[in-house]
């Protein structure tokens, strides 16, 4: 259970810097497990991949405009990352440059929206913060906010069109509810007319939500990957998802889930209660070879960075060695990588 074992390399020009003109016009790489196979389609062919007799499970949260640029009374330019909030407008935040800070420093964002900084939290040198403005949050923050993209998205200039695109692309066309820090990207792919082609086709689709945090995204960097704890992400299943998901099950159904964050929400579930039941609930299940899926059958999912625990996941489900044969031959197909990139169906 080396780290080393799931490190990989992957060139620069493959990490994919914008979106795909069309959602569904990106490329798939498809596993089929049975038979040891990897073909190559655009995610359209979805519609025509999956079979009737299935159930499609997407997370439906919605990210947040969670980075936040502002300056001290001094000048000195500072960039606050919301990662999770607490009670009385108190977050959890990451600082950068956080050594230009301290408790008690005021960080001026916009006329309406400042932070004032409380204290350093023992936790990978986040902070605890407190938000200063008036009126609704939601409404400040998406007047003052920007969509936190990954830092492997390298921008030299951020445009005003740029930013558009971002608060448009970097968000399912499905989502629901904002609480996330980061997209569950796989669903990006998705359209409202590729949705309303699986229905047609008899797909029954249920929807989960999970606030995918920072943590998600942190690289491990215990070399025993066994010494490695995951961050608490909060998710909530309703009772209607609840009932669709077990009756799917009970009745033999595929169950397909688009991305990790929803595979991490159902085996919790299933972990927890035996059973998929309505709740309000955190995850810190950490996946990987030779974990045993209780729910999920197939997955939808994107490239995952070298090292990460979305890579361990990923092999759990389809043996590392096929994980990284259909790697090794996406890069060399030059598929694009990461959040902005291609995707990948394992069947």
């Amino acid at each position: 259970m080396k780290l080393s074992d799931y490190d990989y390399n992957l060139p620069e020009e493959l990490i994919a810097q914008l979106p795909a003109e069309k959602r569904e016009n990106s490329r798939m790489l498809v596993l089929e497990r049975g038979r040891h196979s990897i073909s190559h389609k655009h995610f359209y062919d979805i519609v025509d991949l999956i079979d009737g007799d299935s159930l499609l499970v997407l997370n439906n949260t919605k990210v947040l405009p969670a980075r936040l640029y502002g300056k001290k009374e001094t000048g000195a330019k500072i960039e606050i990352f919301l990662l999770k909030q607490r009670e009385n407008d108190e977050w959890e935040v990451l600082i950068k440059p956080s050594k230009r800070v301290k408790p008690a420093t005021i960080v001026k964002i916009s006329n309406e929206l400042s932070v004032e900084v409380i204290k350093r939290l023992e936790d990978d040198g986040e902070w605890l913060v407190k938000l200063l403005y008036e009126g609704s949050l939601l409404d400040v923050l998406h007047r003052n906010g920007n969509i936190p993209l990954p830092p492997y998205i390298e921008r030299k200039m951020q445009t005003e069109d740029l930013k558009k695109l971002d608060f448009e692309r970097y968000q399912t066309v499905y989502a629901k509810d904002e609480g996330s820090v980061a997209a569950p990207t796989a669903g990006l792919h998705f359209t409202e007319e590729i949705i309303e082609k699986l229905k047609n086709k008899g797909v029954e689709i249920a929807y989960v939500t999970l606030n995918v945090g920072l943590g998600t995204f942190r690289p491990v960097k215990c070399e025993n990957i066994l010494d490695h704890k995951m961050h608490s992400e909060n998710f909530e299943i309703t009772p209607e998802a609840a009932g669709v998901i077990n009756r799917a099950k009970a009745s033999g159904k595929k169950i397909i889930a688009v991305g990790t964050t929803t595979v991490r929400t159902l085996e919790t579930a299933y972990q927890k209660f035996g059973e998929i039941k309505a709740c309000h609930d955190h995850s810190e299940l950490f996946i990987y070879p030779p974990y045993e899926f209780k729910v999920v059958d197939n997955l939808i999912t994107n490239f995952h960075l070298p090292k990460s625990t979305l890579l361990m996941l990923v092999s759990a489900l389809a043996g590392k060695d096929f994980i990284f044969e259909a790697y090794k031959e996406a890069i060399a197909k030059r598929y694009r990588f990461y959040s902005y990139g291609d995707c990948m169906y394992i069947c």
